[in-house]
């Protein structure tokens, strides 16, 4: 089952020591509902994702933190649901700690994939455009197959 969408972000806040950004949140939330998708064929959370400008965003999130700008996001969840016992936790947490040090252009670059779900749906100045689960899981096996390949090409 997949976690509310604002549950997430406040999980992924906490963890960060609310140290990131509505971008960041938002790229690294959109990598770890990919690899849910690919590893467990479940979406991570409710609701949808959209082909922005700078990438995928899920709207919910965007407008209630939209506030900070760039800078880090502080605790404006306090009415919405800890994510505290449910199975998405983990991979929410996995996800904060290995890309919360990442730089926010490395998370736009990674998730502008050219080959990627965001590519195959964003137009520029086109609102509301979902990213469909099934392109974001497909995105997954797809990066898993360039992995190989490359891994191949190089031995």
């Amino acid at each position: 089952m997949a976690i509310n969408p604002l549950s997430a972000a406040k999980r992924m806040c906490e963890r960060s020591d609310w140290s990131i950004s509505n971008l960041e949140l938002q790229k690294i939330l959109y990598i770890a509902h990919m690899y849910n998708l690919g590893l467990k064929d479940a979406p991570l959370v409710s609701g949808r994702f959209e082909a922005w400008g700078y990438g995928p965003v899920q709207p919910e999130i965007y407008h209630r933190v939209k506030i900070y700008g760039a800078r880090p996001i502080r605790n404006i969840f306090r009415s919405v649901s800890p994510a505290e016992d449910c199975p998405e936790k983990e991979m929410l947490d996995a996800a904060v700690d290995q890309l919360k040090d990442a730089k926010p252009g490395a998370l736009v670059a990674a998730t502008h994939w050219v080959e990627g779900a965001w590519a195959k749906h964003y137009a520029p100045g086109a609102r509301n455009v979902v990213i469909p689960n099934e392109d974001i899981r497909q995105e997954y096996f797809d990066r898993q197959e360039k992995i190989k390949n490359e891994r191949q090409v190089a031995s």
